[in-house]
């Protein structure tokens, strides 16, 4: 850990120095276009007489100021990343640290239906998802989120790779973090997939040419009138025909126009992310295999996308009166600007979808590398397909502190199913969401909190929390049934590894435990394998007649009138129970 933080740390230190060098150079470009402003006020006030130079004077000055302003708005670009960048640095110290509370916890991901993310701490407070999550654009994390909950168990093996990859990278994923997390917008990816789909053009295809004509003659009109062959009444008349052709229009390109407006910032940032990926030769299929999404043959696709941020950049403009009135009436500049960027929508609108998806793709994975980067004594599962679905040494929690966790050896096989007793607070329900929480980490590609992991790959399901619905008009009991249910109807169409805690708590001990024995062998006759916990030690019997069932606790001792754990996972059958022992340590019964 030590190393992680010096890392990080020396990162800051790099990112703070840079930062005070570009607040520098922007203190000096203020200053420089504040001199230029005041020279051109200046010239034109002695000169105020010679219309013709006073003209070029101002034009001149015009273009020198809009190119100090593109240098300061790549300053402040610059400026802006630098602090993500240090910002990216300062988030991983904390989280280190264990302070990582702050950070989105994607509950808006939960799904109480779901096979197992309801279970095991996946989304919310203090969850998985919120330790691990690094995703910067909301089509990022969504990808992310679904990979957890996907129960995929294809590709392993590319998936760890890409992951390994990518954890080995940590100057490139916090560039791409950075770039990505400036991408600020007023609408959602989702509506912009849908405009450039929907999208109807409206510029005749003759406005090429018109447009094209028409600049021509303005900037001819402009050198005559400058050698004094030309009145400026002709220049004041082809102003005023620009701005009736233009007039025409006004409504559809004000309409395009909003839609850029909105658009742009996206456009203008994503294809930075492109080139990012584009200038990258990764070596891990899955990571290839993305990126080839968006390698073609000829123009690169972030030059594609550049090419349409800076048409839309351009009809933006005509929110500018100078270039509303003068690049219109002169130039037509938005109706050429439409029909480009109309051009564009036809030629490349139905890729962009795909495009987006890669660089969610890979802002997800990044989140993967991160987290693998961070954590270099994790293992990745050794992929199997014999008999044994995990054997593990060594297992923790990730969400539990390193330095306190208590590690366990677990081996499990194919149609094998352990029954874990043990006093309250020993460690099963933890035990059960470390296993869960490693089958899906290990799906997902990730290295597991372990020292060694043989896995054969088997999808997750879990019952371990479920809740009665008031809204519903539905009982604790009604709910844990249809959970039950859920995961019968299931294991008839796939293989399942099934995490369950103390079922049937909602009704009574006797009736609880035939039924409870019923359903552990109807499970075992099914050949499904997994692990449930249980207080009662009634059902320990089952393993006398089902050589498949194997029982297994967690202890407690009593020690100088002190409760003590050590949260072991043991062989055998609970014989120590505390819950009278705590009622009277509490002094909650005599």
């Amino acid at each position: 850990m030590q190393d992680l933080l010096s890392y990080y740390e020396s990162q800051i230190q790099k990112f703070t120095t840079e930062l005070e060098n570009v607040k520098r150079q922007l203190a000096i470009s203020s200053t420089i276009r504040l001199v230029l402003f005041i020279a051109i006020a200046c010239a034109v006030y002695v000169f105020f007489g010679n219309a013709k130079l006073v003209l070029a004077i101002t034009l001149g000055g015009i273009a020198l100021f809009l190119f100090l302003v593109s240098r300061h708005t790549n300053l402040q670009y610059q400026r802006d990343k630098i602090v993500a960048l240090k910002k990216i640095n300062e988030t991983e110290v904390k989280v280190l640290r264990r302070d990582f509370k702050d950070l989105p916890d994607g509950g808006e991901f939960k799904n109480p239906l779901h096979y197992y993310s309801q279970d095991i701490d996946l989304f919310g407070k203090g969850s998985f998802y919120q330790y691990s999550n690094r995703t910067t654009l909301k089509q990022g994390s969504e990808v992310l989120s679904k990979l957890y909950v996907d129960n995929d168990i294809k590709n392993i093996g590319q998936k760890q790779q890409a992951i390994q990859e990518l954890s080995e990278m940590p100057g490139w994923r916090q560039e791409f973090s950075a770039v990505a997390s400036l991408t600020k917008t007023d609408t959602t990816i989702e509506s912009i997939e849908k405009w450039l789909k929907d999208y109807v053009s409206f510029v005749p295809a003759v406005m090429k040419y018109v447009t094209m004509g028409f600049s021509v003659i303005a900037v001819l009109f402009f050198v005559l009138f400058f050698l004094g062959y030309l009145s400026g009444w002709i220049l004041v008349i082809q102003l005023l025909l620009g701005l009736m052709i233009a007039g025409f229009f006004t409504k559809k390109v004000a309409k395009l126009g909003a839609h850029c407006s909105k658009a742009q910032s996206t456009f203008q940032q994503y294809y930075k992310l492109l080139q990012i990926i584009e200038a990258t030769d990764f070596q891990s299929v899955l990571l290839k295999q993305k990126r080839h999404k968006i390698v073609r043959e000829g123009k690169k696709t972030s030059e594609i996308l550049n090419e349409f941020s800076k048409l839309l950049g351009n009809l933006d403009q005509n929110n500018n009166v100078f270039y509303l009135i003068f690049g219109n009436g002169f130039f037509l500049r938005a109706l050429a600007s439409s029909y480009q960027i109309e051009k564009w929508i036809a030629a490349h609108g139905n890729a962009a979808k795909e495009w987006f998806e890669v660089i969610a793709f890979f802002d997800a994975y990044s989140s993967l590398g991160t987290f693998a980067f961070n954590h270099p004594v994790y293992t990745y599962p050794v992929l199997s397909s014999n008999e044994i679905v995990t054997k593990t040494l060594g297992a923790g929690h990730p969400l539990l502190d390193p330095e306190k966790s208590v590690l366990n050896d677990f081996e499990i096989d194919r149609e094998q199913f352990f029954i874990i007793t043990g006093a309250n607070m020993a460690g099963k329900s933890t035990f059960l969401r470390t296993v869960s929480l490693q089958i899906v980490m290990a799906n997902v590609g990730l290295p597991v909190c372990a020292k060694e992991v043989v896995y054969n790959p088997i999808k997750l399901i879990t019952s371990m929390r479920t809740t009665d619905s008031l809204t519903d008009d539905e009982s604790y009991f009604f709910s844990e049934l249809k959970r039950l249910k859920f995961i019968v109807d299931e294991i008839q169409m796939d293989q399942y590894f099934i995490v369950l805690d103390e079922i049937l708590k909602g009704t009574n001990s006797t009736d609880k435990a035939k039924g409870s024995r019923k359903f552990v062998e109807k499970l075992v006759r099914s050949k499904s394998t997994g692990i449930i916990a249980t207080h009662d030690l009634s059902l320990c019997e089952v393993a006398q007649e089902l050589p498949q069932i194997k029982n297994h606790y967690f202890d407690a001792e009593i020690i100088d009138n002190e409760l003590h754990f050590d949260y072991k996972f043991k062989t055998g059958i609970c014989q120590n129970m505390n819950a009278s022992f705590l009622l009277k340590k509490m002094q909650i019964v005599d």
